[in-house]
């Protein structure tokens, strides 16, 4: 348990195992910045203050592997899941069974592949939310619907490891969730498809550096 005065050390987990299929391309290595999605995720993260960043690849994902060498990523810190095509919630369980957190880790943060268009201070609002709602799973929702990042307490993510859900919004169900109402409306947003891209750097744009 994580007391109320203390702020939360939170290892997050970027999902990069996915096989982009509708992007046609993966879209974690698709130009953001003077980056990729995938570096600008790290970034991201390392300014709202993570403890420790791990990303999750698929067995044999040469291209991710490669921009993660280019972009000066520790191998000690890449989760491996043997079999990606089981879906986003094979990955989570990998990230969670992984032995490799630092044991102050408290909270662990489920961050999508597709996501660096939200903004910073989201990120921001978000690590304060957990540190006031530490013992709870928590997340940023808009206009009442529930949005990811999905940040969860380590004891809650014990659970997850145990449980026979199928997809991380069947786990949800028997938790006590938290949510933090935001008008980002890169929330709203994943990227799937070209066009979502597009309206991504749109929303870029308009966001902080």
């Amino acid at each position: 348990m994580v007391g109320h005065d203390t702020f939360p050390s939170i290892g997050v987990v970027i999902l990069a195992a996915g096989a982009s299929s509708r992007m046609g391309k993966p879209k974690l290595l698709l130009p953001w910045g003077t980056t990729s999605i995938l570096g600008h995720l790290i970034r991201q993260w390392e300014a709202a203050r993570a403890k420790q960043i791990a990303v999750v690849c698929a067995v044999g994902d040469d291209g991710i592997l490669a921009e993660l060498d280019w972009l000066g990523f520790p191998p000690a810190n890449r989760v491996y899941n043997p079999e990606p095509e089981r879906g986003m919630f094979s990955s989570i369980r990998c990230a969670v069974e992984w032995n490799g957190w630092h044991p102050e880790i408290t909270h662990l943060a489920i961050v999508l592949g597709d996501q660096p268009h939200l903004r910073n201070a989201t990120l921001r609002v978000l690590v304060d939310f957990v540190a006031a709602h530490p013992d709870t799973v928590c997340q940023p929702s808009r206009q009442g619907r529930r949005r990811h990042p999905v940040l969860m307490p380590r004891g809650v993510s014990g659970r997850l490891r145990a449980s026979p859900a199928g997809n991380l919004k069947e786990f949800l169900q028997n938790e006590m969730v938290a949510t933090c109402e935001l008008e980002d409306p890169g929330l709203d947003l994943d990227i799937d498809r070209p066009e979502d891209y597009e309206k991504a750097l749109q929303l870029r744009a308009g966001n902080e550096p």
